[in-house]
């Protein structure tokens, strides 16, 4: 599954009822869905890419003013799913690239983004859990690749107001590797 759509919204009580609204109005399947730092709530759903724009099109259209943000990515870069679920193994620990948003669907068309625009190893898509809402991926690779994918990811999300931060660092320190896996 490489396609995928998102909606958050602005209340977990209304998030439910667009998650149910989803589901119901196309053949989608649920990937993730529940309430994210502070009091919002975030479905991603996944499956054929005109089911997905029907369904987040639907989304829209329930949850109205409550709507944070959506998207739809029919081709999602390599191994943001497994980034998004912490599953990644990373052996080859290189330059560091950190990039923060304000919103849940901004940091995963960062991170796709990031993999599309340089050769990069995602190690986290941290999507508004304990945060306070906000979200932040981080990649590695060789420092010309992390500074390409960085500035993508970086602008991407600039672009539509929502770039906390961004940073890389060429050589990290090895205690610094602990600390994020």
């Amino acid at each position: 599954m490489n396609s995928i759509g998102l909606v958050e919204v602005k209340n977990v009580s209304k998030g439910i009822v667009v998650t149910d609204e989803m589901l119901k109005s196309a053949g989608v399947q649920l990937i993730q869905s529940g309430s994210v730092c502070p009091g919002k709530y975030v479905t991603i759903v996944g499956g054929d890419l005109s089911a997905i724009k029907a369904s987040v099109d639907r989304a829209a259209l329930v949850a109205d003013d409550s709507l944070i943000d959506s998207f739809v990515i029919g081709n999602l870069g390599a191994k943001v799913f497994e980034a998004m679920c912490g599953a990644v193994d990373v052996k080859d620990k290189r330059a560091l690239g950190i990039v923060e948003t304000f919103t849940a669907s901004s940091i995963i068309e960062a991170a796709d983004a990031a993999v599309k625009a340089a050769m990069v190893t995602l190690i986290e898509v941290r999507v508004a859990r304990g945060m306070g809402g906000k979200c932040f991926a981080t990649m590695t690779g060789e420092v010309a690749d992390v500074k390409a994918a960085v500035e993508a990811a970086a602008a991407l999300a600039a672009r539509d107001g929502v770039l906390i931060n961004s940073e890389v660092i060429a050589n990290p320190h090895p205690d610094l590797w602990e600390t994020i896996f």
